[in-house]
This record gives structure tokens, C-alpha cells and sequence, in this order.
């Protein structure tokens, strides 16, 4: 197993989850329930489905594409949706 992939992999995932809308998702949702394993079980659920989807698309794309230039797209994607954000476009 490649830690260093591993530990590169777990930090970036936390530190970008981190204080997402997706948490205040999995905050409200407990405190309205008051069932924290279910709302757990189906956070890391819909967290899985996600991660997979991303990953087969990554892997897809890796074959076809240069990373560099998937980089560059996603960068001008979050630009673009940040600034549709900000002008309340979406």
C-alpha cells in the first residue's frame, strides 16, 4: 500500500470537507432526527457514491487526458460556478 498516496489523499479530502455545506448537512439532519448513527451510516454512504463516481471519472479521464490539463479545467469550473455563485446566478 502507497501511504504517502494514502496520507496526501486523506488530508486534501479533510481539509476541503472541512466546515462544508455537506457538515452543516450531516449537523442539521442529526440534531432534527436525533438518530446520529443513521445520519453517519448515510453520510459515509452518499460520501462513498461520490468519491466512487469521482474516481471512475478521474481514471477515465487519466487515460485520455493530461493531468495537468484536468487541473486547469477543474480550476476554471470552480471559477466559473464561484463567480455565477457570487452574482447569484445559482
Amino acid at each position: 500500500m502507497d501511504w504517502k498516496i494514502f496520507s496526501a489523499t486523506l488530508g486534501a479530502i479533510f481539509f476541503a470537507e472541512l466546515a462544508d455545506k455537506t457538515q452543516l448537512v450531516g449537523i442539521t439532519m442529526s440534531a432534527k432526527t436525533g438518530k446520529p448513527l443513521m445520519v453517519l451510516l448515510g453520510s459515509l454512504a452518499g460520501y462513498f457514491l461520490v468519491t466512487l463516481i469521482s474516481i471512475i471519472i478521474g481514471a477515465t479521464l487519466g487515460k485520455y487526458i493530461k493531468p495537468e490539463y484536468i487541473k486547469i479545467a477543474g480550476a476554471i469550473i470552480f471559477i466559473i460556478l464561484g463567480t455565477l455563485m457570487l452574482m447569484d446566478k445559482i
